[in-house]
């Protein structure tokens, strides 16, 4: 029996809006969804599990079935998904995704609290799902089947009695490396059945061919063209695998990468190289976009998989969206003038510490000292291991802005007594994919001042969670990144885009909702802003420009997504 499933990411799509995706993911024709889970969401700090709100797993199971769906769980622990380390949460020790202890312990206390929740909902339980991954894509990773047997064991102790699986590509490196004895494996690919399906076949002639995951569309990093996938072009693969398999659309519903949760990747042939951060959106272009639209590509999804099943009835799709609109961001606050309430408490250190040292996930961390002087010759400043941009201020006026991958040092020279230095270090989405999963954050390797390390560190850790308590109408005059506040009147809350012109880069944050990342390199214009965060009346819009704030410091709702040049 052919399965004809389609993903999509609780966590990435507003509890509110779960019923509307989900009903029309089971109008495009298929008949299961699948989702990730991640861990780091779940578990934010050791011991303390979340499942409620976007992490509400067991809500979106029960939404499914409402909608007359199966669902696939991939419940990792690792799930790539262009989502911040993977999935696995910042303070985990090393080594990762191998039989070490130091691993299995933390993820048998997270699958202690996971697995029964999903075996609860199992079909042999009166429930809808009917397949749970174990790992995944772990052949792109390492070689450690005592590491896969004590995830497929643990699975099945916990209560999982429905078809375990395994999902990776299908060359030999891939199959060799990923699959386990027992459980079968299926194939993730964009193209070329008939060849991919023919690859996993010659590893494992047993097993149904399936492709987990079919890459209808892509993912777009900051600075890149924007990834779209002609419909016609992805009908027709669509229609190769379903001759000879099953499918598992990836995606079938776009959805965002909210807060900080956007990953990253690492380029170059061994996934190892320059560093790709994630954007906002994760569209992906979609049959059903981020915004809950119904694309071309579904309908031509819908007409292939109607050879397959009987099709329900063709949804009705009225995306009502806010009128186009100007707000102004009338108020100013200095981050550097309100670090006594963004601080979680100064650190005082002889070396610079890492945010995972700081016990820090996310946000930025604000590293203060002194270098001497008098020194007359302009001598480079350099930060070793920046993860992964900082704004340098000396004696409070800023001097430049060093990056990851880019402008490594600036040139520095102090008067008699010498300099105050600051660095403002922002951390971007951790690498989720490939041997840089499990990196760090901030200043890694020290601070030198041509061959001299600078001791001596006052470091304010800054998550930015909460800025319920930023003091606005406080006296401000620091440098460097600002906080700006507006607000958006609406007469109804509905969809909206939110265009940032003159902006540089920073965060955005709708009535205390962190909505996500910005960046004037693009591709990304516009940011979604789902409607359950809106209310009627008014709305509290706060941004943080790290770099530049235009003259005219104003927002534009507009009236429809613009996610950049096509690739």
């Amino acid at each position: 029996m052919k399965v004809l499933s389609g993903a999509m990411h609780y966590f990435r799509t507003l509890p509110e809006q779960w019923p509307d995706r989900l009903g029309k993911l089971r109008a495009m024709g298929v008949d299961t969804v699948e989702t990730y889970v991640p861990w780091n969401l779940h578990e934010p700090r050791p011991g303390e599990f979340v499942f409620t709100g976007l992490a509400d797993v067991e809500g979106f199971l029960e939404r499914a079935a409402e909608a007359d769906l199966k669902v696939i769980v991939r419940p990792g622990p690792y799930i790539c998904a262009e989502w911040e380390n993977g999935g696995l949460p910042s303070w985990l020790p090393g080594p990762l995704r191998c039989h070490d202890p130091r691993f299995l312990e933390p993820v048998d206390r997270f699958f202690d609290e996971l697995i029964p929740r999903i075996a609860a909902h199992q079909v042999t339980r009166g429930g809808n799902v009917i397949m749970v991954q174990v790992e995944n894509e772990y052949g792109s990773y390492g070689t450690d089947p005592a590491y896969l047997k004590h995830l497929a064991d643990g699975l099945v102790r916990r209560g999982i009695d429905v078809p375990l699986f395994t999902s990776d590509g299908t060359t030999d490196l891939n199959l060799t490396g990923g699959t386990l004895p027992g459980v079968p494996a299926t194939a993730n690919f964009g193209s070329d059945a008939a060849g991919q399906f023919a690859n996993l076949a010659r590893h494992r002639p047993g097993d149904d061919p399936f492709c987990m995951e079919f890459w209808n569309g892509w993912f777009d990093h900051f600075g890149e063209a924007h990834h779209t996938r002609d419909a016609a072009d992805a009908a027709e693969a669509l229609a190769e695998i379903l001759e000879r398999g099953s499918v598992n659309f990836y995606m079938a519903v776009g959805g965002t990468n909210f807060g900080f949760m956007a990953g990253a990747n690492a380029g170059g042939d061994h996934a190892d190289g320059a560093y790709q951060p994630t954007v906002t959106s994760y569209d992906y272009d979609a049959p059903i976009a981020e915004h809950g639209a119904l694309t071309p590509k579904f309908w031509a999804y819908r007409e292939v998989l109607g050879r397959y099943t009987e099709l329900p009835p063709a949804p009705q799709s009225r995306e009502e969206i806010l009128a186009e609109t100007r707000i102004e961001l009338t108020e100013r606050l200095s981050l550097l003038d309100c670090l006594d309430v963004l601080s979680t408490g100064t650190v005082r250190s002889a070396a610079t510490r890492t945010f995972e040292e700081l016990g820090q996930a996310y946000g930025l961390a604000v590293y203060r000292t002194r270098v001497p002087g008098p020194r007359s010759e302009e001598l480079p400043l350099r930060v070793k291991g920046l993860h992964d941009r900082a704004h340098v201020l000396v004696d409070g006026v800023v001097a430049g802005v060093l990056e990851r991958d880019g402008a490594a040092s600036l040139p520095l020279k102090t008067p008699e007594g010498g300099s105050d230095l600051t660095l403002v270090v922002e951390a971007m989405g951790r690498v989720n994919y490939g041997p840089k999963t499990g990196e760090r954050k901030g200043v890694l390797d020290g601070v030198l001042h041509e061959r001299q390390y600078l001791f001596g560190w006052e470091i304010d850790p800054v998550p930015l969670s909460d800025l319920s308590g930023l003091p606005w109408g406080r006296a401000t005059t620091a440098a460097g990144p600002s906080f700006h506040r507006g607000t958006l009147h609406v007469d109804q809350p509905l969809d909206g885009f939110l265009a940032l012109p003159g902006w540089t880069k920073g965060h955005v944050w709708v009535n205390g909702f962190h909505l996500g990342r910005y960046w004037a390199r693009g591709p990304q214009v516009t940011l979604y802003v789902p409607w359950p965060l809106l209310r009627e009346g008014a709305n509290e819009i706060v941004v943080l420009e790290l770099d530049d704030v235009p003259q005219d410091a104003a927002l534009e709702i507009r009236s429809a997504p613009q996610l950049g040049s096509m690739g």
